[in-house]
């Protein structure tokens, strides 16, 4: 459904992207883990269309996002639904108006239809019954709900995830993840869900993609992941302090870490990651 190749993004004189490749199939949940500032977000935004790679290509579904004419991309941006992190709800609106406002933006005007489909996307959230609150009125994790509510409304066929329980507690934490997981298979979706929340991770991943000084370093499903013998990967997911990673920051791969090694791809060791 989505395929990256060969990506690249610098802002400044900082590299964020360097040749990162990836592939999600259609249907699957896909979780991409990574060190804060590692360009988890900013592949987001890329796969959407709202930052442009230096180099390199992003291919949704066949089209080739930033090679598409302005009309050609909302049209693409349909179905395609994007959960920020803060939920990103207009705190002059409602919870319904909130929820509506894609609809609003691609010419639904029929208030019947509009409040059916906002109703349905409110139910699968867990939020029915919630339309006429004010933003200020919902807590935390009903916020991050009413944002996703948002990213349903249009039934979308992608849904982009970028750090869904970030400030959240564990608790609600877990029904976020939970939701993820519904939502899948219940719609089907392709999901990309951008995290650090290793418990998380092992709740809603088909596999795992580590982004790490700009690359993918490695993928895998969540039990590949839990027993990696990368070093960088072992040291992440475990969150020990002693370790390749130092201080965690984004900077080179260390020298002593594991170089990728070409001839494991396509067939995985047992009980570890694939190296990129």
């Amino acid at each position: 459904m989505i395929e990256i190749d060969n990506l690249s993004k610098t802002y400044g004189e900082r590299r964020i992207l360097r040749h990162c490749s990836l592939s999600v199939n259609r249907g699957e949940t896909l979780v991409v883990i990574g060190a804060s500032g590692s360009g988890k977000s900013t592949l987001l935004r890329m796969i959407i269309g709202l930052a442009t790679p230096d180099d390199g290509t992003i291919l949704v579904d066949g089209q080739d996002v930033h090679a598409l004419a302005p009309a050609e991309l909302s049209r693409l941006r349909r179905r395609m639904g994007y959960l920020f992190q803060s939920g990103a709800l207009i705190n002059w609106l409602t919870v319904r108006d909130n929820v509506a406002l894609p609809l609003v933006e691609r010419g639904k005007t029929v208030d019947s239809e509009i409040d059916d489909r906002v109703e349905r996307a409110l139910r699968n959230v867990g939020l029915s019954g919630t339309e006429k609150l004010m933003p200020s009125q919902l807590s935390g994790g009903m916020r991050k709900r009413a944002g996703l509510a948002r990213s349903l409304v249009t039934d979308p066929e992608i849904i982009l995830y970028d750090e869904p329980t970030t400030g959240l507690d564990p608790v609600t934490a877990h029904i976020i993840d939970q939701l993820v997981v519904e939502l899948r298979a219940k719609l089907g979706v392709t999901s990309v869900v951008v995290s650090h929340d290793m418990e998380g991770v092992y709740r809603v991943a088909d596999r795992v993609a580590m982004l790490y000084d700009g690359r993918i370093i490695a993928t895998g499903t969540p039990g590949e992941f839990r027993d990696a013998g990368d070093p960088i990967v072992r040291q992440f997911v475990s969150g020990a302090l002693d370790g390749p990673l130092g201080d965690r920051s984004a900077g080179p791969r260390p020298k002593s870490a594991s170089p990728p090694n070409r001839e494991e791809e396509g067939a995985p060791p047992q009980g570890s990651p694939n190296k990129e």
